[in-house]
């Protein structure tokens, strides 16, 4: 999957302890596996083969893991991992720092294995109404592009207001970043078509869908439990996500709005 550059969001005071062990399993397995072990040493390509995530392969041969380890590899141009561990250090330990670690954690997958879920299935419909097969179909997707697209989704939803700095001059609300963002990618699929531009297009919307799902799903559930246990009325106070998922509070759980 392709990166998304040239965007300047408020810098974390520090690390978060997820966010930096998955920062370390990214860089450790480009630089290790994929460049020194891979293709300098085997000159053989069956590392990241067997970890990205390939359509062929996943419907073919069952290659299930690959929904989860492909957010792993990357190419190896190095701006494509440089790119996706600095979002993945400003978006991704801010929002750890107000979720927590366990909700933040649970997010990062769930938006990543969604994005490939949902490329593998949009993939599939289109070769069943189309009767062709496209030349995505046997590509390899790699990155955490997906992931940090999910990220990039709750960022805007929870600090949409702050500014970010696109091509690190143009001032917008984060929020409004977000959906033109969405709006590009859509409007590269629809004209290049799914895997057409050389970035997996399609994966970007899919980790943006897979946020939006999980949050909502989520704040379902934590409300459904808040109501069983007497925080409400049937329809429930009308509040969104709960911030902090680690710090438990005896006077019922925090949302914010």
């Amino acid at each position: 999957m392709g990166h998304r550059g040239n965007v300047q969001f408020n810098m974390p005071v520090q690390m978060t302890p997820v966010v930096k062990w998955l920062i370390i399993s990214c860089v450790a397995i480009w630089l290790v596996l994929q460049v020194v072990v891979e293709k300098y040493l085997l000159g053989d390509l069956w590392i990241t083969g067997t970890l990205a995530l390939i359509p062929h392969a996943v419907f073919d041969s069952f290659h299930i893991w690959q929904l989860a380890t492909y957010q792993f590899v990357h190419s190896f141009n190095p701006f494509h991992i440089l790119f996706n561990m600095l979002l993945l250090w400003w978006l991704g330990s801010e929002l750890e720092s107000r979720w927590g670690s366990k909700l933040f954690l649970s997010y990062y997958l769930a938006s990543g294995i969604g994005a490939g879920l949902i490329y593998l299935l949009v993939l599939w419909v289109w070769s069943l109404s189309t009767g062709s097969i496209s030349p995505a179909w046997t590509t390899p997707v790699v990155g955490a592009s997906g992931a940090v697209f999910g990220l990039m989704l709750a960022y805007g939803i929870l600090f949409g207001e702050r500014i970010v700095y696109f091509l690190m001059v143009f001032p917008m609300r984060a929020k409004w970043f977000v959906m033109i963002l969405g709006a590009v990618e859509v409007a590269t699929i629809l004209n290049s078509g799914i895997g057409g531009s050389g970035e997996a297009n399609l994966a970007h919307l899919g980790g943006l869908a897979s946020g939006f799902l999980f949050l909502r799903g989520y704040t379902w559930w934590k409300q459904r439990n808040w109501r069983k246990r007497g925080g409400g009325g049937r329809r429930g106070p009308g509040l969104k996500l709960v911030v902090n998922n680690d710090k438990p509070d005896g006077d019922g759980p925090k949302y914010w709005s």
